[in-house]
């Protein structure tokens, strides 16, 4: 049976911008006491600290960030702020991201980071392993605009693979390779007549169907489908994925609590 303990919350579930009462990429990650927040797209925050019942996030233990693109890390500066103002000298934060995240951070503080040096403890993705918490940190490079890092947490009985942004990619099935729970991204654009695909000939991001198929080649136990394009019907991307995929399939929904085995 799956440990209450442990469970994955999510935070925002689209991709590009939020839609009302929603917000973008984040997930909160909790086993054994410890906390990990992953991605902090657009709206994230505040869910966060509702969660931590905390305004300046205490009980946070670590910060990953899959890519640079502000759906995935602009409320990261938020986050920042509430340890600079509310938290000064509290310990360091880790915080697991590629260079371009840190880069984005500095570009918020005029260039600088003195200020963000003495809130987060930076370790580069892809890269590791790492101990974070009770978790082993992995990660790989997955196609994207800008560099991009799946990232796959395991700690004891429960592993959560997910993917950021990505375009259908092997080291997809590598990263998911049996995972309890499979967090992917299903953008879905061509639901929408009229909305631009990608813009570059090089695909970055999935179907609901490539996402299940990857799934499903990777054995992972349950999918969870995220990172819609707003106004997406999401029963119709969950119906797709689950023609192809045999475990059970899940739609992401603000405020959804996923308790892992």
């Amino acid at each position: 049976m799956p440990n209450e303990s442990s469970a994955l919350t999510v935070l925002g579930s689209c991709g590009g911008w939020p839609e009302p009462g929603r917000a973008c990429s984040g997930f909160l990650l909790e086993s054994a006491g410890a906390r990990v927040v992953v991605d902090l797209g657009y709206g994230t925050l505040p869910r966060l600290l509702s969660l931590l019942d905390e305004p300046a996030a205490d009980g946070l233990d670590a910060v990953v960030i899959t890519h640079e693109h502000p759906d995935h890390m602009v409320d990261l500066h938020g986050l920042f702020r509430a340890r600079w103002f509310g938290r000064r000298g509290a310990p360091l934060l880790p915080l697991y991201a590629p260079s371009g995240v840190f880069d984005r951070l500095k570009s918020f503080e005029d260039g600088t980071d003195e200020a963000l040096s003495r809130v987060f403890e930076p370790w580069p993705l892809p890269a590791g392993p790492y101990r974070c918490g009770p978790f082993r940190l992995d990660s790989i490079a997955l196609p994207h605009f800008v560099p991009n890092a799946g990232v796959r947490l395991a700690a004891p009985g429960t592993t959560v693979a997910y993917t950021g942004d990505t375009g259908p990619d092997p080291a997809v099935v590598e990263l998911a390779n049996g995972a309890d729970l499979f967090v992917a991204e299903a953008t879905d654009r061509h639901q929408q007549p009229g909305v631009a695909g990608s813009d570059s000939d090089r695909r970055c991001d999935l179907t609901a169907r490539e996402a299940a198929a990857l799934a499903a080649r990777a054995r992972a136990e349950r999918l969870l489908l995220t990172h819609f394009w707003p106004g997406n019907d999401r029963e119709t991307s969950r119906a797709e994925a689950a023609e192809v995929f045999p475990g059970e399939t899940l739609v992401a929904g603000e405020g959804m609590r996923i308790p892992l085995s």
